[in-house]
C-alpha cells in the first residue's frame, strides 16, 4: 500500500558510536552529500571520536551512556530534526553508486522505506559470499513508522502497509581488520547469545555440538559458495562453525550450571 509522497525530503543520519576513531571519519566523509544533519551519539569515549567528529559542520554530538543496542539507537533517532532516518553504523560508508541514489530518492521519494546492500570488507577483502551478500537492511524511513527492538539481534519493529523499494549500490561495510578481532568478538557475542538462547528455552545436546557446527561450515562454504572468497572465505566459514560450536557448548555449560544449584 503507497502512501501519498512528498515532492522532496530531508534526512538525519544517525550514528551511534563508542572509541570508532579509525571508522568514523570515513563514515562521516561519505554522507555530507546526502544528509541535512548527522546526529552522533556517543557512549563516552575514550579515543579520538569526539575529536574527529566535532571537525564535521553537520554533526551534532552528543554524549549518552549505553542504554542497550535498541534503545541507543531509539534515544539517537528521537534527536533527529528532520522526518526521515537514515541509520549507519560508524564501521560503513556509502559506495559512489549509493550516494547517486539517496539523492535521487530525496529529490523524488517513491516508497516509505529503503533497503541498501551491505557489502562486508573482512582484513582488506571483499566478502561476496558466505552468506555475507547482499546482507539487505532497511536503513531509510520515516521517523514515526518505525522503532528498533531486541537487545543482541535489533531489528526494525514497522508499522503495517509499509511500501518498500531497494536502492541502487553499496554500504560499505568495514568489519574486523583482523581475524584476532573476529576471534576475540566470537568469545563476547556468544556468550550473550547463549544466555538470550537459554531464556528461550533452548537445549544443547552432544549431537548438537557435533553436527550443528559441521552444518553451519557446509552451508557457508559449500552451499553459499564462501570457496568463491579464497582464503578469507575459509576463514570467514570456520569461525562462522566455531561461533555456532561456542553457543551451543555455552548453552549446555549454563544448563548443567543451573541443574547443580
Amino acid at each position: 500500500m503507497h502512501t501519498k509522497m512528498e515532492k522532496s525530503i530531508k534526512l538525519s543520519a544517525i550514528v551511534i558510536t563508542f572509541n570508532e576513531e579509525r571508522n568514523i571519519g570515513r563514515c562521516l566523509d561519505s554522507l555530507k552529500e546526502v544528509a541535512d544533519e548527522i546526529i552522533v551519539v556517543d557512549s563516552f569515549s575514550t579515543d579520538k571520536t569526539e575529536l574527529i567528529c566535532n571537525q564535521q559542520p553537520l554533526v551534532t554530538f552528543v554524549k549518552q551512556s549505553w542504554l542497550g543496542y535498541s534503545a541507543q539507537k531509539n534515544f539517537a533517532n528521537a534527536l533527529a530534526s528532520h522526518d526521515y532516518i537514515f541509520s549507519i553504523d560508524a564501521d560503513e560508508a556509502l559506495s559512489p553508486e549509493l550516494v547517486e541514489s539517496i539523492k535521487k530518492i530525496k529529490n523524488n521519494p517513491v516508497t516509505d522505506i529503503y533497503i541498501v546492500k551491505r557489502l562486508t570488507n573482512y582484513c582488506g577483502q571483499w566478502i561476496k559470499h558466505c552468506g555475507w551478500y547482499p546482507d539487505k537492511k532497511i536503513r531509510i524511513w520515516k521517523k514515526k513508522d518505525a522503532e528498533w527492538q531486541g537487545e543482541i539481534h535489533e531489528t526494525l519493529r514497522l508499522k503495517n502497509n509499509l511500501s518498500s523499494s531497494e536502492l541502487q549500490g553499496d554500504l560499505l561495510h568495514y568489519s574486523y581488520y583482523t581475524i584476532k578481532e573476529h576471534l576475540n568478538q566470537v568469545n563476547n557475542y556468544t556468550e550473550l547469545l547463549a544466555i538470550e538462547a537459554l531464556k528461550k528455552g533452548k537445549k544443547s545436546s552432544v549431537l548438537q555440538l557435533f553436527f550443528s557446527p559441521l552444518v553451519k561450515f557446509i552451508k557457508s562454504y559449500f552451499i553459499q559458495l564462501g570457496f568463491l572468497d579464497g582464503y578469507y572465505g575459509f576463514i570467514v566459514s570456520t569461525i562462522a562453525a566455531q561461533t555456532t560450536f561456542y553457543k551451543y557448548l555455552k548453552i549446555h555449560e549454563l544448563l548443567k550450571k543451573k541443574s547443580n544449584n
